[in-house]
């Protein structure tokens, strides 16, 4: 059976990859941040509490260095790559689109044919390890068809990966702290604190409340999902489902909703409004979000109109 835990150990090469590029570059500090890295996701789950914290801040400190600098691996030239884009065209994408083809289709397939009974993989998440299995047969398929040197894969993804640097694992930190605060508290307690100025009985004012709380929490932590626990567990469900009896997938998803409008307003979600800054270099590291805001706010406004109506008109 192929489980969960092999897509771990599949990144956690792929990481100590780039840390022993790093390492022969003379990029210590990269090289110690990606080996830690490579570290929690081989290692993680036999490693205490302490010491997975540890290893945390030690990645904190090093990202914060400012030490960690981009590689420069020998590449194609301009004129070379003109040719190869002139010579192969949009066949270039094929390879991309593997991915997710091999995801979705590998999906249906093993959940409607008898190909699901075979146990193969891991139960509830077939698509996830579905998604790694797609990416191999990518790079294989690239490195058979444009016959690369073996090393040029791991030197321009760790070439790539280094442009982006530490803001690559910002989602997943982001995560990790949303887990927290609902494991902490954090959502009874904002609950408490926003039952204390909302007036009983004011339900569009607690869905606006609700839908702002997820706009903001989400910019604070660059993720939805992060704050989702956060606010629905302080509004969504007890004040909103329970109290005045709101249609929960309307206020479920409208709240989603609500917080990727707060994704689009903030620098803490790197890896959709800062890392395309960086890889494009462009000149306002914040240009992307400046753009986005003039869709986000009016986004948001509609969102909690289709809460309060969705939820609670209709």
């Amino acid at each position: 059976m192929i489980t969960y835990a092999a897509l771990y150990t599949l990144a956690g090469l792929v990481f100590g990859t780039w840390a022993l590029l790093s390492l022969r570059g003379g990029r210590w500090a990269n090289a110690a941040f990606w080996g830690l890295l490579a570290t929690s996701f081989l290692a993680g789950d036999h490693m205490s509490d302490l010491a997975n914290g540890a290893l945390v801040l030690g990645l904190v400190a090093l990202a914060a260095s400012g030490r960690l600098r981009r590689s420069t691996p020998a590449t194609t030239g301009p004129a070379e790559r003109q040719d190869l884009s002139e010579r192969l065209g949009n066949r270039l994408f094929l390879p991309a689109l593997i991915v997710p083809l091999t995801a979705v289709c590998g999906t249906l397939a093993y959940t409607y044919t008898p190909l699901g009974r075979t146990g193969l993989l891991e139960a509830r998440h077939e698509t996830l390890i579905l998604f790694g299995i797609g990416v191999v047969v990518a790079l294989a398929t690239t490195l058979a068809w444009l016959r690369p040197p073996p090393v040029a894969a791991a030197e321009e993804g760790g070439r790539l990966l280094d442009s982006i640097g530490w803001a690559a694992i910002m989602p997943q930190m982001l995560a990790a702290l949303g887990a927290v605060f609902a494991l902490a508290g954090i959502g009874p307690l904002i609950g408490g604190l926003a039952g204390s100025v909302i007036p009983p009985g004011s339900v569009l004012l607690t869905v606006v409340v609700y839908g702002l709380g997820m706009a903001l929490f989400t910019m604070v932590m660059g993720n939805a999902f992060a704050a989702f626990p956060v606010m629905a567990a302080a509004i969504g469900i007890p004040v909103l489902v329970e109290q005045y009896g709101g249609h929960a997938a309307v206020i479920g998803a409208g709240g989603m909703l609500a917080g990727f409008c707060g994704t689009l307003l903030t620098p803490m979600a790197a890896n959709y409004n800062i890392v395309p800054a960086a890889l494009l270099e462009l000149r306002d590291p914040h240009g992307v979000i400046r753009q986005q805001a003039g869709t986000a706010l009016p986004l948001w406004v509609c969102t909690v109109a289709i809460i309060y109506v969705g939820a609670f008109v209709l």
